[in-house]
């Protein structure tokens, strides 16, 4: 694997470490407390001064090369997910379909509700049925006794693993639903963010559920146990990071994991941590109430590295929640007199930050391979004054797992991330000849067709046909180009008078997106500025455009498909 680094046209791109290097921070070896020059061990007495030899030794030799700090190398993937012991605490006959199943790699979770039918879960796709008959109670009582006892917060483990069951109860307190969520050890993917850990800063994962937070935290727990050889320390409250048991998961490395009795009681374990077992590392999962966020700045303030994740998707988010807003820094209402309020140009009553964030790093984690890094501070203080931040976005390549690195502009991410999906896609497609060819002609038979509007009385069997994602009427699969428009809210005919209007190449390039996403049904969006978004954060045009769906109709007629 490679990491790749795109430049700007006019200045180096420049990540969030290479920026805290010009504030005087070191990136050229692990932040921090650093050893001392080697001084004279002087004795001062009336008349005479004591040099020790090995002092004097060491002024004969000369001063002593440092030693280069040790960097990360690229490492191929590798997923473990144990998923035989999960499926084997399944009722009779699921356990055996799933170990056969064509999509057992991309299974997420099962679920088990008391009355009905049994469903998987897998990546980019709906549920689906495993049999016609319900679960019973037998079935049920049985799963969740085969599994370790719940605790407070109705989640339990199978020792040894990282899978995770959580029970639904009644008001009687009885088991009437499981969600058998799978576990997975990923190694060799937080590549992505070599130089920051080689850097030695806190970071702050954010990202939707499933999104991969709690992986990459326990790699990255591995990574500097092993590798940067750091005293690193997990408070592992529902023991998802290590697994379950007394003994954690190899999967963490040489980090040790403190296990936490009670959820609520999170923060005096972190707090613990620091007191008793000297970390330079303390990693955390789901930072959630106002103690846990004090307990994050009172490590960040004894100079300990903390490694987290907190609830949200944005950056956004957690300005507004006053819960977590100390995490970034605090957010306080200041009154400018007027010769300063005309100075700044803004009202006399503005928002700013209020101190140092206890995360100078937050990354939000888009998808599993496209995450974009903030400056915190930087993006706080931009962002209180309705200002667009730079934020530098990397994408992983879906195929040969290359990573690449680019500045841009905050509002524009979801743009870059769908560009750089299709550019990979037309890459990854041009390189079996073959295969290109063929991929080359069905997109460029749909744009005509599209175009045209012939031999097509149905945008369903058009894309199932050209485009080759299948119809959720004829083949079974769960989306189609008009369960992409309808999650949009956008009218088919507008779509397909906006898109007459391409050139071929970006209408090819609009295809190979929609066919990249492959199952997403909603993931396209109309932007006010021109083209298509990927998904619609809070605060962006989409969300700003209105709700309306006359509205959204005439943005989309005014887009221009350009990324």
């Amino acid at each position: 694997m490679r990491v790749t680094t795109l430049l700007g046209s006019s200045t180096r791109m420049q990540t969030p470490c290479q920026r805290h290097a010009r504030q005087g921070r070191s990136v050229s070896r692990p932040c921090g407390p650093q050893p001392l020059p080697k001084t004279l061990n002087k004795q001062r007495h009336s008349q005479s001064c004591c040099v020790s030899y090995v002092a004097v030794e060491s002024l004969l030799a000369g001063p002593q090369p440092q030693e280069e700090p040790e960097q990360l190398q690229p490492q191929q993937m590798v997923v473990q997910d144990d998923l035989d012991q999960l499926l084997g605490v399944l009722p009779a006959g699921l356990g055996e379909s799933l170990i056969s199943h064509p999509q057992r790699s991309a299974l997420i979770e099962v679920v088990l509700d008391l009355g009905r039918r049994p469903e998987a879960r897998f990546q980019g796709s709906t549920a689906e049925l495993l049999r016609e008959e319900p679960v019973t109670r037998e079935e049920l009582d049985a799963a969740a006794a085969a599994v370790a006892p719940f605790g407070s917060d109705n989640r339990a483990g199978i020792a040894g693993t990282l899978h995770r069951i959580s029970a639904l109860r009644s008001r009687k307190g009885a088991v009437v639903g499981l969600t058998c969520r799978v576990g997975r050890a990923v190694s060799g993917h937080v590549d992505m963010i070599n130089d920051i850990l080689e850097a030695n800063l806190p970071i702050l994962f954010l990202g939707r559920p499933g999104v991969g937070k709690t992986t990459a935290i326990r790699e990255i727990a591995r990574t500097l146990s092993d590798e940067l050889r750091k005293r690193v320390v997990i408070v592992d409250t529902s023991n998802e990071i290590g697994g379950d048991g007394d003994v954690p998961h190899h999967a963490i490395g040489g980090a040790r994991r403190m296990q936490v009795a009670d959820a609520s009681k999170q923060h005096h374990v972190m707090i613990e941590a620091v007191e008793n077992h000297m970390p330079q590392v303390v990693i955390v999962d789901e930072i959630g109430t106002e103690a846990e966020a004090t307990a994050c700045r009172t490590i960040a303030e004894r100079g300990v590295v903390l490694i987290g994740t907190a609830h949200g998707c944005f950056l956004e988010n957690l300005i507004k929640n006053p819960t977590l807003t100390d995490l970034v820094g605090g957010v306080s209402s200041v009154t400018l007199g007027d010769e300063e309020a005309r100075s700044r140009g803004t009202q006399k009553s503005v928002l700013e930050r209020k101190g140092p964030p206890a995360f100078p790093i937050v990354i939000e984690m888009r998808d599993r391979g496209a995450w974009v890094a903030h400056d915190t501070a930087e993006s706080v203080d931009a962002l209180l004054v309705n200002k667009v931040p730079k934020v530098q976005l990397r994408l992983r390549d879906p195929v040969d797992g290359e990573v690449t690195m680019l500045e841009c502009a905050y509002d524009q991410v979801e743009a870059q991330i769908l560009a750089q999906m299709a550019q990979h896609s037309g890459d990854s497609s041009r390189s079996s000849s073959n295969t290109a060819s063929q991929e080359e002609d069905t997109l460029a038979a749909a744009a005509a067709q599209l175009r045209s509007h012939s031999n097509s009385s149905s945008i369903d069997d058009l894309v199932a046909s050209v485009l080759r994602t299948g119809s959720s009427s004829s083949s079974g699969s769960n989306y189609s180009l008009q369960d992409a428009l309808a999650g949009a809210e956008l009218d088919p005919m507008d779509w397909l008078e906006r898109f007459k209007g391409l050139n071929e190449a970006e209408a090819l390039q609009e295809l190979a997106a929609i066919k990249y996403l492959g199952g997403q049904a909603g993931l396209l969006r109309p932007r006010a500025s021109g083209g298509f978004g990927y998904g619609a954060r809070p605060g962006s045009a989409v969300a700003a455009s209105g709700s309306s769906k006359k509205s959204k109709k005439r943005a989309a007629s005014r887009a221009n498909a350009k990324y």
